[in-house]
C-alpha cells in the first residue's frame, strides 16, 4: 500500500490523463491526495470538493482528510497571495459552530505563520484576527488562536 500511495501522490501532482482515473480508483484517500497536490489549481479543487458527495463538514475524518491536508500543503496553503489562509479561516469559522474541537484542530494550521516572510505573516495574522474577532467564538478555538497571535 505504501508504494501505491506514493504512486498516487505523484499522480495527484501530475497534469496527465492518468491522474483522474487513479484518483477515482483510490477513493478512500481521494480527498487527501487532492488537497496535497502541488498543481496550481489545488485550492480551487479543494473548494470544489467541499461540495462533493464524498465530503461532509460534519464528519471529522472528512474534514481532516480535505481541510487539514490542505493546510499541510506547504506549496499551496502558503501561497504568497494569502488565499490558502483565507480558505482555512473560513472553514475554522464555519466549523466553530458545528464542532469547536475540530475547528480548534483546524486552526492549528496557522501555528507556524511567524516562520514565513512578512507578506505571508501579514495575511495569516489578518485571518487569525478575523477568526478571533468573530461572533460566538468557542473557548477551544479562542485558545488556539489567542496563543498563535501571542
Amino acid at each position: 500500500m505504501t508504494d501505491a500511495m506514493a504512486a498516487l501522490t505523484c499522480l495527484a501532482s501530475a497534469d496527465c490523463p492518468e491522474r483522474e482515473p487513479a484518483l477515482q480508483a483510490f477513493y478512500d484517500k481521494w480527498l487527501m491526495v487532492q488537497a496535497t497536490s502541488r498543481l496550481p489549481g489545488t485550492l480551487a479543487r479543494v473548494q470544489q470538493l467541499l461540495q462533493h458527495p464524498a465530503f461532509d463538514l460534519k464528519v471529522p475524518n472528512k474534514v481532516y482528510a480535505l481541510i487539514r491536508s490542505f493546510s499541510a500543503n506547504h506549496v499551496r496553503f502558503h501561497a504568497a497571495g494569502g488565499a490558502g489562509y483565507e480558505f482555512l479561516a473560513d472553514r475554522v469559522i464555519e466549523l466553530n459552530a458545528l464542532n469547536p474541537q475540530v475547528a480548534a484542530r483546524m486552526a492549528r494550521g496557522f501555528d507556524r505563520w511567524r516562520k514565513f516572510d512578512a507578506g505571508r505573516q501579514a495575511h495569516a495574522q489578518r485571518q487569525l484576527a478575523r477568526i478571533r474577532d468573530g461572533a460566538g467564538l468557542s473557548r477551544d478555538v479562542a485558545e488556539i488562536v489567542g496563543k498563535s497571535l501571542g
